[in-house]
């Protein structure tokens, strides 16, 4: 049904309820109401890349790998399959009478804050630093999860609402300042497209203050921006603990009573955690009224009965074998295929299978699990690291030698061992082998949530961009033996890879690839398949060159404003083709090129155009990504691709946060990267340059 027939519904059916009752449902673990039919139901569930935490189901590349294959198209149908894993369990588990958390329809995700600093623990959860790039991948994902049926597939939810990424530290109790400016241009994108051209059914506000006031218990954000603004008609959800946070470590309200009206008072329909536990006696003190109450209930049914959960429809029948079923996986290993990003290739790449006698695989992600899953994951039926994945693509005809190497971060891999103490294994492993895959990184351990991740001394966060130093010293030994290594790197940020750069032969971003990761990073590795993605991110030379992770100005981050040289720049990434564009024009406000592969390899490529006005001092400092599309191409062949500018592309936002078309010149840059000097050093091309005269908005 649609949404006016479900809120009439909903209307009817909470009209039958008491004040408590109504009450009782506005907790994320909502009770039963036997005498009205309604059966208990838990409003938390996760799917940041599959169905998560919720037993088994097919574990895609995490969301950062995710934004880096640049391919909505491809997130339209994860979303999908995503919806159909959750209903086929939703289904199951409810027939067993299990209502547990994580095994609702009511799913959040996607995480559309931006990557702004790659200190961020959390930023792997995200499509990258671009608002552009993260609301078309946010979009798509959320259209192909809710589908387009008379019922709604599954509930997404946009978070967490708004200007929150970091530190993880002080999130229960940080004041996130941004200016109108840097709000309306690189905050709150994202959300816009998500509510107005997405219908996300949730929001999720964020622990942190934003300009002063708890973004779950904001005028502002809940009620001025998302509801009156942009017209948003679903239901808002705080973070778990967030409203809490309120009185205990914001200091805003003085009790739980206050905080929970602050909350419901602007708009926060379903509480993740305990505090609208006093909801009845702040309305005992006067504090909130039944109306308040109502309408939260309103909204909250009004979902439920768009999922259908109150009639029968087509997705009851969804079997629970269609969880992990085989055309899942092979959609998540072209996910992984299309996630990795090529940094640097001598020629090494691809491999060839019939000229390798030995390959030695090193390194303390090789053969790791947790280097593939990245956090809010569910369970696979198998996992194949990269290890896994090499032996089986090669078989019996090479040898492989095996070993750790080095621990992800202790010194040791054995307690009564000295520090370093497979060093010298790794120097053996390589002088057997004729080619070397040293496979480094982090995993959920070493970067996260806080509370999730291990490493206490920094919540999560990381405070350098440099590996662990016993990943370094393994690095340098497997160096020193002078063999042809290939560098995989597991990690979902910006890692210092100079070092890589100088001494090894390739450098591949492999990112948390999902449960079967391996097998796609085999097939990559030996060029059976070519479909590299971008980097969503920047890779920073150093992080002096940033402003203090707490200062959440725009100046200086990002590759829209940074002033300085990337080691490798958002956009970027190689592959097994030469795509080279023959000619580019302009057609109205399309960019049509004719691209032909000059190398050897049938590949895909991302055609990018980047866009900046001349004519307006408020334009950020550089291009910025306007549109982009993944399209294939075989060796020798040409293709034509065509890209469409968004309206909105020729815009710019002044400081007071108003956005308006300036008019003028703008120059548009179209290629398989950014127009910036990094990348035509790295790439040895220039992206075709255009120009067009665009009137003023009157």
């Amino acid at each position: 049904m649609n949404r006016e027939e479900a809120k009439k519904c909903a209307q009817e059916l909470v009209a039958k309820m008491t004040l408590e009752e109504k009450a009782s449902q506005l907790k994320y673990d909502a009770p039963a109401i036997p005498r009205l039919g309604i059966p208990a139901y838990n409003w938390w569930n996760e799917a940041l890349h599959g169905v998560a935490r919720a037993g088994q189901a097919t574990v895609f590349p995490q969301a950062i790998g995710l934004g880096a294959t640049f391919d909505e198209e491809l997130l339209h149908e994860i979303g999908g399959v995503i919806a159909e894993e959750g209903r086929a369990k939703y289904n199951a588990y409810s027939k067993q009478g299990d209502r547990d958390i994580y095994k609702g329809l009511t799913f959040w995700a996607p995480n559309i804050n931006i990557f702004r600093d790659p200190r961020w623990g959390r930023g792997h959860e995200t499509y990258g630093e671009d608002p552009y790039l993260t609301g078309r991948m946010g979009v798509n994902f959320v259209k192909g999860l809710q589908g387009d049926g008379p019922v709604m597939k599954a509930a997404a939810c946009a978070k967490h609402f708004a200007v929150h990424s970091g530190p993880e530290e002080l999130r229960h109790g940080f004041n996130a300042v941004a200016t109108p400016k840097d709000m309306e241009e690189t905050y709150l994108p994202a959300f816009e497209a998500l509510v107005k051209e997405g219908e996300v059914e949730a929001v999720m506000g964020a622990y942190n203050r934003t300009n002063d006031e708890p973004c779950c218990g904001s005028k502002t954000l809940i009620e001025d921006t998302l509801r009156k603004k942009w017209g948003f008609q679903g239901h808002f959800v705080s973070d778990c603990g967030a409203i809490a946070d309120f009185h205990m470590n914001h200091g805003i309200t003085a009790s739980p009573g206050e905080s929970a009206a602050m909350a419901l008072n602007a708009g926060c329909d379903v509480n993740c955690g305990n505090t609208y536990l006093h909801i009845l006696s702040a309305y005992q003190d006067g504090l909130v009224t039944e109306e308040a109450i109502t309408s939260a209930a309103v909204r909250l049914f009004t979902t439920r009965y768009m999922l259908g959960l109150f009639e029968e429809t087509e997705y009851d029948k969804i079997p629970y074998d269609r969880v992990e079923c085989g055309a899942h996986l092979s959609l998540a290993e072209k996910a992984a295929s299309e996630s990795f990003v090529l940094l640097k290739n001598d020629g090494i790449l691809p491999l060839q299978k019939d000229k390798i006698k030995t390959i030695g695989v090193i390194g303390p992600n090789a053969d790791s699990r947790l280097s593939l899953i990245g956090n809010y994951h569910g369970t696979a039926a198998e996992y194949v690291t990269v290890l896994d994945g090499i032996r089986e693509y090669v078989g019996e005809d090479v040898r492989i030698f095996y070993s750790v190497g080095a621990g992800l971060f202790k010194d040791r891999t054995e307690q009564l061992a000295y520090p370093g103490d497979r060093l010298s294994e790794a120097k053996i492993v390589a002088q057997h082998s004729d080619v070397v895959i040293l496979c480094v990184g982090l995993d959920e351990t070493l970067e996260g949530e806080e509370g999730d991740s291990n490493n206490s001394y920094a919540s999560g966060d990381k405070i350098s961009l440099k590996l662990p130093d016993s990943q370094l010293a393994l690095m340098e030994a497997v160096a020193q033996t002078g063999k042809p290594v290939v560098l995989c790197l597991c990690a979902g940020s910006d890692i210092d890879l100079g070092y890589a750069d100088r001494h090894f032969n390739a450098v591949v971003q492999l990112w948390y690839s999902g449960a079967r990761g391996g097998r796609a990073a085999a097939k990559m590795l030996f060029g059976e398949t070519s479909s590299f993605g971008k980097l969503p991110v920047t890779f920073y030379e150093t992080l002096e060159e940033l402003p203090e992770f707490t200062d959440y100005s725009m100046k200086g981050r990002t590759y829209r404003y940074m002033e300085g040289k990337a080691q490798y720049p958002f956009g970027y990434g190689l592959n097994y083709g030469k795509a080279v564009i023959n000619k580019a024009r302009l057609l109205d406000n399309r960019v049509v090129a004719t691209v032909e592969n000059q190398g050897k390899f049938d590949t895909q490529e991302v055609f990018q155009v980047y866009i900046k006005c001349e004519d307006s001092d408020l334009a950020p400092l550089n291009p910025q990504l306007c549109a982009f599309k993944r399209f294939f191409v075989k060796a020798g062949e040409r293709v034509e691709v065509e890209l469409t500018i968004p309206p909105r592309a020729f815009t710019v936002v002044d400081e007071a946060g108003n956005r308006f078309t300036p008019g003028g010149l703008y120059k548009l840059y179209a290629g398989f990267g950014q127009p910036d000097e990094r990348t035509k050093e790295l790439t040895k091309m220039e992206p075709v340059e255009l120009e067009m005269h665009v009137d003023k908005e009157v």
